[in-house]
């Protein structure tokens, strides 16, 4: 057996990682800025995320949800905490995409509605209903397309009336990315949700902030969405939350009441995803990451705004995206194969940065000593 070949990938191995470090098969160290795709929040093999779950396995490392499960009640408690949303309600998965199939499914539970909003360029995953409301045909299956699903102009209030105005009641929910990973860090204007929040409670329609990748701290707050002094009825994560152990999760808001059987999962919530959890919000409340990660991505946008080159830089936090004309399209490559730095990307020509968020200055400093190596050899565009 060959394994299915779907995903295009560079000729390197790594064998280990620490914290923003990791090495190749040869030794060859790299600096590591894509973070897995904003896996890793905490650093690769953090001795508090190890020791977590290498305790936990010693004792138990799964049993389904027919039992109680302290551990669930327990991060329920500290993600809470973290995140300022205590009356809130948790329902633990375990990856992005199967957190917006739970929340788009509980959402048309509550109101018993069938129709919902997404945005253009828009990723919420791979599962039937994540992957309906996302805007990328290419991968939507025939059996994924409905007409349930309208997508309007990112950013376009009268759009966004007009279809309240259409649809009046039929419509269960809306989901947004704060920040849009996908689609090439275009950060969600604070005004647009606010408008949509407003929209949602007038015709009692659901609220789902994606915050799969903006989510957790990333931002510089713990959900992108905070920016905007709202809440939202759902949130969905998974990035970050378990620093590489499989986890997501959708926090609830009160209004929404559960009841047997409603939604389910095997995996979900399991004894080593919640120790992997627990670590990363322990880690983050004590080494006061999410303040990090404004300082140092603030730090790295102010410097990056400094290069003629670049046609824009977006982003909040440690989520930026770095946009260049077409003539430098090879700029990633090169910062992987010359100067050992992973990097994300997005087409067009957009670098995604989606570190740890306890990068340090120095890290990002070396990051943008070779960045500024690649761009020299280059003509500033007039």
């Amino acid at each position: 057996m060959k394994l299915f070949d779907v995903y295009p990938i560079n000729n390197i191995e790594i064998v280990k990682g620490q914290g923003s470090l990791v090495w190749d098969a040869q030794g060859t160290e790299y600096l590591d800025l894509y973070g897995g795709h904003a896996v890793i929040s905490i650093g690769h093999t953090h001795p508090h995320y190890v020791r977590r779950l290498e305790n936990q396995l010693h004792k138990l490392g799964f049993y389904s949800n027919s039992i109680e499960i302290p551990l669930q009640q327990e991060l329920a408690e500290k993600l809470g905490h973290v995140s300022g949303k205590e009356d809130y309600q948790l329902f633990l998965v375990n990856s992005g995409a199967e957190a917006n199939e739970n929340a788009l499914k509980l959402a048309s539970f509550y109101n018993g509605r069938k129709k919902v909003i997404a945005f253009s360029k828009a990723f919420h995953g791979r599962t039937s209903l994540a992957v309906a409301v996302t805007d990328n045909p290419k991968i939507v299956a025939p059996i994924n397309e409905t007409d349930n699903v309208i997508f309007l102009p990112w950013n376009d209030e009268a759009a966004l009336e007009q279809a309240f105005a259409d649809h009046k009641d039929e419509i269960s929910s809306v989901i947004i990315e704060g920040i849009q990973g996908v689609g090439g860090i275009q950060v969600a204007p604070e005004s647009f949700l606010r408008k949509i929040r407003s929209l949602c409670d007038e015709h009692n329609t659901v609220f789902i902030a994606d915050s799969v990748q903006c989510g957790y701290g990333r931002s510089g707050k713990f959900y992108s969405f905070d920016y905007a002094g709202i809440n939202a009825d759902i949130y969905s994560m998974a990035k970050g939350m378990g620093n590489g152990f499989p986890i997501g999760a959708i926090s609830i808001a009160p209004k929404i009441k559960p009841a047997y059987f409603m939604l389910g999962t095997t995996f979900g919530g399991n004894h080593l995803a919640c120790a992997a959890a627990l670590a990363v919000l322990e880690v983050m409340e004590h080494d006061n990451l999410i303040q990090n990660a404004a300082e140092v991505g603030g730090y790295l946008i102010d410097e990056l705004k400094k290069f003629t080159q670049i046609k824009e830089v977006r982003g909040r936090g440690l989520m930026i995206g770095i946009e260049l004309p077409e003539e430098l399209a090879h700029v990633k490559k090169e910062l992987l194969f010359k100067h050992h730095i992973f990097t994300g990307e997005a087409k067009p020509n957009v670098i995604r940065l989606l570190p740890a968020l306890n990068l340090t200055k120095t890290h990002a400093d070396r990051f943008l000593e070779a960045f500024s190596t690649v761009l020299a050899g280059e003509a500033v565009p007039h």
